[in-house]
């Protein structure tokens, strides 16, 4: 991994720090995008301490805004001239439901349109790494997940965890979509993951039930550096070179939902998320 570019989103905390720690500690230079700049340096500081490694360099961004995702895009291709791995991982659940200031459903703009348009704009950029690894933290969540594409926004019906199913849903068909649209000579590879459930601070925005829910399943849920092991062998491992297109739980390739393969639904959700997102990933 030694000089290789790796960006991981929301890498301030929980799993996604333990991510840029495991990269950095293998000598990578490691991209890390935050929300909050005293949150984000605090956990460089911390990072570059523990693992030797100064080669971290901190980038702001609000994952809800599509504008913030294109400003941070278009740093990050002035600054880099390719990109070797790009871990999707920010990811937040609402306890009610809220609109972005481009009036979109938060769960969704934040759990799926930010890494689709993320990827789009970055795509040449990793094109230009010649072997490069996309990597989406889903759920098993999205098991239980569907999607009503006459209603995105879930302006309709919402409730917490159906938001929040739904998009990581949403990542799974667009990780196996991008998959099949990005030819074999692109040289990227593009996987998603379940990360285990990890004790971390998902679920502190989700509403009072979603905490009570976590707070009792606690004895039940790993480590961040247990959640961190599946997306850092994705990002990594030898094992996975030139694997696209596929879902892996604890290290091993798995079946996702039924619901996952339907193409015909990935295209439409495709179609969707270009309209919204204003970038196509191909």
């Amino acid at each position: 991994m030694t000089d290789r570019v790796c960006i991981v989103t929301g890498a301030n905390t929980g799993i996604g720090k333990e991510i840029a720690r495991g990269l950095a500690a293998r000598r990578a230079k490691v991209v890390m995008i935050c929300r909050n700049h005293i949150r984000g340096e605090t956990a460089q500081q911390e990072i570059q301490s523990t693992t030797g490694n100064a080669n971290l360099q901190l980038f702001l961004c609000d994952l809800s805004s599509m504008a913030s995702v294109q400003a941070v895009a278009d740093q990050l291709i002035r600054r880099l001239p390719r990109i070797d791995v790009i871990v999707h991982n920010a990811g937040l659940i609402n306890g009610a439901r809220r609109e972005t200031t481009e009036g979109l459903e938060n769960t969704f703009a934040v759990n799926h349109l930010a890494p689709f348009l993320l990827t789009g704009l970055l795509i040449s950029r990793l094109r230009a790494a010649g072997n490069a690894r996309i990597v989406n933290v889903s759920s098993r969540a999205h098991m239980e997940g569907f999607l009503d594409l006459t209603d995105l926004q879930m302006e309709r019906s919402y409730s917490p965890w159906r938001a929040y199913r739904a998009s990581k849903l949403a990542q799974i068909l667009f990780t196996y979509e991008l998959a099949r649209r990005l030819p074999a000579s692109s040289g990227v590879t593009v996987n998603a993951c379940h990360p285990g459930w990890v004790a971390s601070n998902f679920g502190r925005d989700g509403g009072l039930l979603t905490r009570v829910g976590v707070a009792l399943t606690r004895p039940l849920q790993i480590s961040n550096v247990e959640g961190a092991r599946t997306p850092l062998y994705l990002a990594m491992s030898e094992e996975v070179t030139g694997i696209t297109g596929r879902y892996f739980v604890q290290e091993r390739d798995a079946r996702s939902s039924p619901l996952s393969y339907d193409e015909q639904l990935a295209r439409r959700l495709w179609e969707a998320s270009t309209r919204l997102a204003g970038v196509s990933p191909g």
